[in-house]
Formats: C-alpha cells, structure tokens, sequence
C-alpha cells in the first residue's frame, strides 16, 4: 500500500513537473483582422490583446492589450457607478436599520426642525434688542459732528463711534447666523423628504 501511494505521488509531481514545462505560445489578430501565433510577441503588437495557448492549442490565458481611452472612460464610468450603488446600499440598510416607520422619520424630523425654528427666534429677539440700541447710539450721535448739521455741535466721541461701529458689526454677523439657520431648516426638511420618500420606496409604499 506504502509502495503504491508513493507511486501515485511520483505521477502526480512528474505530471505537474511536465505541465510547468510546457512551453507557452501566443495567439493575437491584427488591426486587419490576420491572425498570428508565436512563442512571444513582436515590439509593434505588444499592445494588442493576446491569447496564451499550451502545446495543443488549447487557451489557457489571456494578456489584455492596452485600453484605449473610450475603454478607460468607460471602466472609469463603471467604477463610479459601481461605488455609487455601494454607497446608496449602505445609505439604505442603514435608513431600514434607524427606522420601523414614516412616522418615526417625521417626528425625527419635526425635532430636527424645532432646534432650528428655536435658534431663529432666540437670534431674530436679540437682533431687535440690538437694533433698539444702535437707533439710541445713532440719536445720540446725531447731536455731534459730522452726524449733526449744526455747524457750532461739538465733535463725536470717538468711543460713541466705536460703539455703534461695533453694534452694527454684532448686527451684521447676527443676521448672516439668522440666515444660516433658516437655510439649515430648509436642508433638513428636504433631507428628510428624501428619507421618507425612499424609505417607502424600499417598503413597497408606493
């Protein structure tokens, strides 16, 4: 039995032995359509595609020839698609994960859209007090030089001008946060529109 397993052995590793020698040969056609074989691939077609064959002709490989550019489009194309799906997929096990229902995706976002209905109307009531205190500051300097036409007024102070300097700064950066947080408000409702449309898409809602 201990004679016959290692003849077996023998036979297989000779057979592997005689498959690695066997010599390679290429097969390639032309950009006229004529057909070559040989033992290796002249320099002027060494970009065209090439079939390796074994010693009965029997194809055992392929050598890809250089892509031309429509080629490398295209497989860009596709590599960009392919990522695309890959993160829309996981976009999607994970909206079905955070979700059992539309209602819950609307009260997320009714609370979503609360903190910034809130941060607007605590930044519109401080605009106004803002506002209230630059009309004071602005009367005030309107008894001065240059604000009054009273060519006998005395000259502003110069603390009086930086501070409505500054109030109209803190006025100007205030609005912009205003504008921001409304601009946020509409995001996150669009957002959640989209959530909720897909979310009943991948239900069979629709």
């Amino acid at each position: 039995m201990r004679n016959q397993l290692l003849v077996i052995g023998f036979l297989t590793l000779s057979a592997a032995a005689a498959g690695a020698d066997e010599a390679r040969h290429y097969k390639w056609v032309d950009a006229d359509g004529k057909v070559y074989f040989g033992d290796s691939v002249p320099p002027e077609f060494t970009d065209l595609r090439k079939e390796v064959v074994n010693d009965h002709g029997v194809v055992v490989g392929e050598v890809a020839g250089k892509r031309t550019a429509e080629e490398i489009a295209a497989a860009r194309r596709a590599e960009e698609l392919r990522q695309q799906q890959e993160l829309q997929n996981r976009a999607d096990q994970a909206l079905l994960a955070t979700y059992l229902s539309v209602q819950e995706i609307e009260l997320h976002r009714d609370r979503r859209v609360e903190l910034f209905k809130a941060q607007s109307r605590v930044t519109e009531l401080y605009l106004r007090n803002l506002k209230r205190q630059l009309g004071k500051l602005e009367r005030e300097a309107s008894r001065y030089r240059p604000y009054s036409e009273d060519p006998d007024a005395p000259m502003v102070d110069p603390s009086l001008v930086e501070a409505i300097t500054e109030t109209e700064s803190i006025i100007a950066r205030h609005e912009g946060n205003l504008t921001q947080f409304r601009e946020d408000e509409r995001e996150i409702i669009a957002r959640f529109k989209g959530d909720i449309d897909r979310f009943k898409r991948l239900k069979g809602m629709e």
